[in-house]
Formats: structure tokens, C-alpha cells, sequence
């Protein structure tokens, strides 16, 4: 994904989730994984799609067992 659109996701994010702390990280390596954090806390990893010329992103976020317990 190149910087404009990992902005163009990251203002997106901020005004649905309602949270200027959330940050769309760009990867650190060409086939890295696009990361997505809230302060310095990973939450999800975004991926792009491209089909028949329609892009569409995709957020994909893992909940462990641990970090609902007593929730």
C-alpha cells in the first residue's frame, strides 16, 4: 500500500471507530503485513484487495481467550 492510501484508511478508521490514537503503520518490508495500533498497542493487520479493478481493505483482528477473561 503506498502512503497516501495507508492515510486515506488511517483518517477512515479514526472518524468510524472514533479514536485519533489509532495508527496504520506502513510495513517495514515489502511483503510485510500493514499494522494497525492504538497508542503502542497492536490490534489488527490490514490487508488490500484488488479485484476486477475494485479495491476493497479488509481488517483482520485476533482476540486471545486471555484478553477477555473477566470481561
Amino acid at each position: 500500500m503506498k502512503p497516501e492510501e495507508i492515510g486515506r484508511v488511517q483518517t477512515y478508521l479514526r472518524k468510524t471507530f472514533g479514536n485519533n490514537r489509532l495508527t496504520v503503520s506502513p510495513p517495514t518490508k515489502p511483503d510485510a503485513p500493514v499494522e494497525v495500533s492504538i497508542g503502542d498497542e497492536f490490534i489488527a493487520v490490514l490487508h488490500r484487495d484488488e479485484d476486477e479493478g475494485e479495491v476493497s481493505y479488509s481488517l483482520v483482528m485476533t482476540i486471545l481467550d486471555i484478553d477477555i477473561e473477566g470481561v
